[in-house]
């Protein structure tokens, strides 16, 4: 039997608000709206998200009123299509790109793995990207804490908001979540004076995701648990008791991961302070995947072509197969400004050193953007 073409702006009215409605992301949206009048017609608009979200500062000062603001970025693959002539023949099938929304209307560029600004652009740097020339997807969101001056405030490990729907309005409907020194786990809903801060014996929580339509956090034991309605954190797990120094939650192929970092110490020239001071080095990787049947964590020795990203606000993953020379079965990670890899095969970590030069803005450099560029994966 031949292929039958399906003319897609013929579909049953009544089905379009109800396939609409099954995408999350923004961009997705946009390209549903984007199909023809019908598909337009039949979800409303998004509302937009106001940027940056003016929020309570979470600690006690001595200045009245101090405030600081919520700055989203998004994570996005670019693919360039099969019949642009221009990006057809480069050395990747895909590209990682990160985009900060700072004020209502600019943007600015970030590495995608250390999240450095990128203040110079190399000469090679086309003028003007056209995302017409791409195939978008978002692959995550992150989300600083920052002072009007737009500098970062201190003691804010990780931000996540909830729900993660591009349904849901930030102003009137998203709770804010967040992780801070010594791993307390706070929230604040938009117009709060305050942060609520969640005292549960004092546990040190590491991370903090949404994670299937709902929060998720995992403490130093490597527990798990998931927040209810009346901010009762509700254990998901049993302790997985790692030795580790840090864990990461990361969704992968639609199950959540748990990442443990095993830290060793050397010795840094802090050029602000003028002075060395030791700080963690990521020496050992172990992954873990929870047995829900038997409710045991199992370990992890093969990530098959999925790659891990640990970042310092966010943590994703993205398959190998898309992004030509790279290998799967690695983890990416941060240690202070400096990328790291650790390669499961033969359990050893390396530097990334050329991912330091924030010239770098997208993952693996791309051919036609610096011909010195190369992928390192």
């Amino acid at each position: 039997m031949g292929e039958r073409e399906v003319d897609w702006s013929a579909l049953p009215m009544e089905l379009l608000p109800l396939i609409g409605k099954t995408v999350q992301a923004r961009i997705d949206v946009v390209r549903f709206r984007s199909v023809c009048a019908s598909w337009r017609s039949s979800i409303p608009p998004l509302r937009g998200i106001s940027s940056p979200l003016l929020l309570p500062f979470p600690y006690p000062t001595n200045s009245a009123g101090s405030q600081s603001f919520l700055s989203q970025s998004t994570i996005y693959r670019l693919e360039p299509p099969d019949d642009n002539p221009n990006l057809s023949t480069c050395s990747s099938k895909s590209w990682l790109v990160k985009v900060e929304e700072f004020e209502p209307g600019r943007v600015r560029l970030l590495n995608p793995l250390s999240s450095l600004h990128i203040r110079f652009l190399p000469d090679s740097f086309p003028k003007v990207v056209n995302l017409l020339d791409f195939r978008v997807v978002e692959v995550g969101k992150a989300y600083k804490l920052q002072l009007s001056s737009g500098m970062n405030i201190a003691d804010v490990n990780k931000l996540v908001l909830f729900p993660n729907s591009a349904w849901t309005s930030c102003v009137e409907d998203k709770l804010i979540f967040g992780l801070f020194h010594e791993g307390k786990l706070g929230y604040v809903k938009y117009g709060d004076e305050n942060w609520t801060f969640v005292d549960d014996h004092n546990f040190y929580y590491d991370d903090i995701t949404v994670y299937k339509g709902q929060s998720y956090v995992v403490d130093r034991l490597g527990t798990v648990s998931w927040i209810d309605s009346s901010m009762k954190l509700i254990q998901f797990s049993p302790p997985l008791c790692g030795l580790g120094n840090k864990k990461h939650l990361v969704e992968s192929c639609g199950e959540l991961y748990v990442v443990d970092r095993f830290f060793d110490r050397e010795r840094r020239l802090d050029h602000d302070l003028r002075r060395y001071r030791l700080c963690p080095k990521t020496v050992n990787i172990e992954v873990h995947k929870l047995d829900q049947e038997w409710g045991r964590w199992v370990m992890v020795k093969n990530l098959g072509d999925q790659v891990f990203f640990l970042g310092k606000d966010s943590s994703f993953s993205v398959s190998a197969t898309e992004f030509s020379g790279c290998k799967g079965n690695c983890v990416y990670f941060t240690d202070e400004n400096d990328i790291g890899v650790f390669y499961f095969e033969n359990q050893k970590t390396g530097k990334i050193v050329d991912f330091l030069d924030r010239c770098h803005l997208f993952w693996p450099p791309p051919s036609w953007l610096s011909s010195k560029s190369s992928s390192k994966c």
